[in-house]
């Protein structure tokens, strides 16, 4: 069928865009589809973290890796679709058409789910007004931390991603609160005991009820905490407001009631090691597969990845290789070894 691809990838994140990369390299004619209007994935969440567990890479920031792990996924030109939400799969005869939220249609010989948790929106607060500072100084994300330096920065959250932006700003703020609706903090206990024995305040059992505006630049100037136990409620003036209350994973596989889940969680994909599911000609990759023996790392998203592209690969020429001859020896780099090594030879 003309315009049908050999895989479809969906999902831009690590798993997605190493997919793209190893497709490319055992000559897989290959598209992907990205809801969000950038490729990267969850790293893209956190631009100033430090990666350290990405084998043979020194530590980097997410944003310098999200843009090398893009550059690699592009190597071998896959299409790519961003801004573009799949509704429905189905079957017709030997290949699958995708449907998206615009109508629009997509033709796969097979596909690859690499769309980890999911399509990530973080939750927001229950307040009409909070909208209008969400551009100004309220935040779901965190672009950069430089704009909290030397400011005061009210969190609200306790779980392992509120509390990870707490210890990480406490070098950085001048003073950092938290602020949680529960007795006690949910995150990791290592994280949670940093935070307490820091100079950072924490108020348990206690929301934000309001905000009160800075009139020159309609910011906000003061936050209305209320006592969820007392009823008690006082403001509290700060700079900026970081919203960690978790994030609401759409459910954007309706049509996958053919396919077996996880039995502990019902949104993953069973399969196994090789990236199958129990679909044939459907794989996948990353945090939305689970097997025993699963690696929720950067380093297991990889895995995954060249796995499921080779399990594709025998789909489609069951005579072919089981995997891809290794990038020192193989043919598809030979011109751009070449280049590589006469500028490097150019700059001693």
């Amino acid at each position: 069928m003309e315009g049908c691809y050999d895989v479809t990838i969906i999902g831009g994140g690590p798993a997605g865009l190493f997919s793209a990369f190893y497709s490319g390299l055992r000559n897989v004619k290959t598209k992907i589809i990205e809801y969000q209007p950038k490729l990267g994935g969850k790293v893209l969440l956190y631009p100033d973290k430090l990666i350290w567990d990405v084998g043979g890479q020194p530590p980097v920031i997410g944003e310098t890796f999200a843009k090398q792990i893009v550059e690699q996924g592009m190597t071998f030109n896959p299409t790519v679709c961003t801004n573009t939400k799949v509704d429905f799969i189905e079957k017709v005869e030997n290949h699958f058409c995708i449907t998206t939220s615009k109508g629009d249609k997509h033709y796969s010989k097979t596909i690859i789910m690499a769309c980890g948790g999911g399509i990530i929106n973080p939750k927001r607060l229950e307040l009409k007004e909070a909208r209008k500072y969400e551009q100004k100084n309220l935040h779901y994300t965190v672009s950069s931390i430089k704009q909290f330096a030397n400011k005061v920065v009210l969190i609200s959250g306790g779980g392992d991603a509120a509390i990870d932006w707490a210890v990480g700003l406490l070098p950085i703020a001048k003073k950092i609160m938290v602020v949680y609706r529960k007795e006690q903090l949910s995150a990791h206990e290592a994280y949670v005991v940093k935070v307490q024995q820091s100079d950072a305040s924490i108020l348990y059992n206690t929301t934000i009820k309001g905000f009160i505006e800075n009139c020159d630049d309609q910011t906000i100037k003061k936050v209305v905490l209320q006592n969820t136990k007392t009823g008690e409620i006082h403001d509290q003036e700060v700079d900026h407001v970081i919203v960690s209350h978790g994030y609401n994973l759409e459910d954007s596989f309706k049509w996958a009631q053919n396919i077996a889940l996880d039995k502990q969680d019902d949104y993953f994909f069973k399969g196994n090691a090789f990236g199958c599911t129990s679909e044939q000609g459907i794989f996948a990759a990353g945090d939305i597969l689970s097997y025993q023996g699963k690696i929720n790392l950067l380093a297991g998203a990889f895995h995954d990845a060249v796995n499921a592209v080779n399990s594709v690969k025998r789909y489609l020429e069951p005579n072919s290789n089981q995997v891809a001859m290794v990038s020192s020896h193989n043919d598809a780099f030979e011109e751009r070894n070449a280049s590589i090594m006469k500028n490097m030879f150019k700059e001693v």
